[in-house]
């Protein structure tokens, strides 16, 4: 659910589960600020007359969904009536939320969003910052408690990073899932 889409419904969208994460101590948080260095095996590769741009290239694949990175403690709160009620959820922090990985991501991260913008059709960005202040207010079922965390969706997506040599021979692949931040909003859920 995001908090400013105008379309959606609470009501409609509370999950009764916290949303699935990606296990933390998985992932590297942020991209790397500069290019890795030529594969050792360079020596080996003659130039030809043609002639390719050399350097590492990131090449995204598929995609799954967005999973949601918390900015801020976990809100929760219960209702103990027989009755429906209202539960406002304000986000008490500014975070910024950025590039997640696993695998070898051996570009920099601009390089990861430009393929992977252009190759889904989507918004993503190399960072977005969750503000203090956003509210959220939803619906809380009877004898239920309502959840909420303020955060940075990113999108799931997988693809290999791939250094090409100056006569356009291509490396091993390198394999890496990445989590591209997507849109700002909450996650909300329920038991």
């Amino acid at each position: 659910m995001f908090a400013d889409d105008p379309t959606t419904d609470p009501a409609d969208t509370v999950a009764t589960a916290p949303p699935a994460q990606p296990e933390e101590t998985d992932l590297t948080e942020g991209a790397p600020d500069v290019p890795a260095a030529a594969p050792s095996d360079a020596a080996d590769q003659v130039p030809s007359s043609r002639g390719c741009e050399q350097g590492w290239y990131y090449k995204a694949s598929s995609k799954s969904k967005d999973y949601h990175k918390g900015v801020g403690a976990e809100q929760a709160n219960h209702n103990g009536t027989s009755r429906t009620a209202k539960s406002t959820f304000t986000s008490d922090v500014t975070g910024t939320v950025g590039i997640a990985y696993t695998g070898e991501l051996n570009v920099k991260g601009s390089a990861a969003v430009i393929e992977i913008s252009g190759k889904f059709g989507v918004t993503v960005s190399a960072s977005l910052t969750a503000k203090l202040g956003n509210a959220i207010t939803v619906d809380t079922p009877a004898r239920k408690t309502t959840y909420g965390r303020y955060g940075v969706y990113r999108l799931k997506s997988y693809g290999y990073s791939q250094y090409t040599y100056v006569n356009c021979g291509k490396g091993a692949k390198h394999n890496v899932t990445i989590y591209t931040p997507h849109r700002v909003g909450w996650a909300i859920w329920e038991d």
